[in-house]
């Protein structure tokens, strides 16, 4: 991979299932690299399901070495305990990556929704639709691998803005 090339790692928070997507970018070019779902035991106790999506995300950014990461920032929705639940895993979400020493860029659902599909009230499946036109190798992926992906194309959009090369 040379300089102008970036491995990202897309990542969409949730307590039972959190999406993750990895793309490399280099200028108007992306590639799919890889994606999947860390799935926790919903009847474990929280602190051992955190464990279960730290300890996935490890694996993941061990295996496929991405040179930074995107998280999508939570929404708040009406149950404030699913919301705070919610807030926790991706605050071990967003400590995956740092604890590799990769930067993280955080992205709201609009900003995402507006960079893969052009509108930034777009729904869930024009999203999923759109992520598997521009990554066809990514044609199997679930709403929540789907949503990651989204996250990694998003910072692969805004990276290119706000990064220089040296």
């Amino acid at each position: 991979m040379d300089k102008t090339t970036q491995r990202i790692l897309g990542l969409d928070p949730g307590l039972r299932l959190t999406g993750w997507g990895i793309i490399e970018s280099a200028g108007n070019h992306l590639r799919y690299i890889a994606h999947g779902v860390v799935k926790t035991d919903e009847h474990a106790d929280l602190a051992i399901r955190l464990q279960q999506i730290y300890k996935g995300l490890q694996q993941v950014i061990q295996q496929y070495t991405p040179d930074c990461a995107a998280v999508e920032e939570v929404f708040v929705n009406k149950n404030p305990a699913s919301t705070l639940k919610l807030g926790m895993a991706r605050g071990v979400v967003l400590l995956a990556p740092a604890n590799h020493h990769l930067s993280v860029g955080e992205y709201s659902a609009n900003k995402v929704k507006k960079s893969v599909v052009g509108s930034g009230h777009a729904d869930k499946m024009q999203v999923e639709s759109m992520v598997k036109l521009l990554l066809p190798d990514a044609r199997d992926a679930t709403k929540d691998a789907a949503d990651a992906l989204a996250v990694a194309i998003c910072h692969a959009h805004f990276s290119r803005v706000n990064h220089k090369w040296t």
